[in-house]
């Protein structure tokens, strides 16, 4: 007999190992945010959270555990190894999904904050670029790793017009040029602000299509949800190596 293999019961589909949780939006998707499978070189498996919405999930709405959890819980039966979010507000969520699923979960990019403060020198700190300051409250922090005390300065883009219209009152449209714009002046007001910040860490997942030119106007490094998604992949699914010595 050949090697023989068995399906997962009412497992219909596979080979994605990234499962990730959308929102309900009506905004343009483009390339480089979590949202758009065009982002990644290897397949992903999107599931958008019943009735979550920004305004939901900014406000720290707890019933919206059940419907995450029952989302995320579709993407593991739908063969998905590791869960993430799109959105780095879901990590309110972060400790009940780890301790309910099978499966590693990263609910938000912000679990990235730790091992970056790690890495620092200890006069330095962490940027963190987010979609909105005021919802990014400590009971959250702390449910990804992030002390009280953690060294990290905090700017948010509510007060910038292209982004909340676009992103955080979901208005249909997004003023490409402008939200860019928006996003890199904010990062670099940070950095000139807090010149003791080493790096820069972008919480909102519609920011990475913007993370290359923040690179290159700061001078620093910068992580976002799609360095995480890419490590998180790496774990999950082990490379083989070919070469010679």
């Amino acid at each position: 007999m050949g090697t023989v293999i068995y399906q997962p019961a009412a497992q219909m589909m596979a080979g994605h190992a990234i499962g990730i949780l959308l929102l309900n939006t009506g905004y343009p998707i483009i390339p480089g945010n979590v949202a758009n499978a065009s982002t990644y070189e290897y397949p992903v498996r999107f599931k958008v959270v019943e009735g979550a919405d920004s305004p939901r999930l900014l406000g720290g709405d707890p019933t919206l555990l059940e419907p995450v959890l029952a989302a995320a819980r579709e993407l593991v039966g739908d063969g998905c190894r590791a869960i993430v979010g799109a959105c780095g507000y879901f990590a309110r969520f972060q400790r009940e999904l780890a301790e309910a699923l099978p499966v590693p979960v990263f609910l938000s990019s912000l679990c990235q904050v730790p091992m970056v403060l790690g890495a620092l020198q200890p006069q330095q700190q962490l940027g963190i670029l987010c979609a909105k300051q005021s919802s990014l409250d400590q009971r959250m922090l702390t449910a990804v790793g992030i002390r009280e005390d953690a060294p990290i300065v905090v700017a948010g883009m509510e007060n910038s017009p292209g982004f909340r219209g676009a992103i955080l009152e979901d208005q249909g449209w997004m003023d490409l040029d402008l939200v860019q714009d928006e996003v890199i002046s904010t990062a670099v007001r940070l950095v000139t602000d807090h010149p003791e910040i080493g790096a820069l860490l972008l919480e909102c997942s519609d920011m990475p299509p913007y993370a290359k030119q923040i690179h290159d106007a700061t001078g620093l490094p910068v992580w976002d949800f799609v360095t995480l998604i890419d490590w998180i992949h790496s774990g999950v699914v082990s490379r083989s190596y070919n070469g010679f010595i």
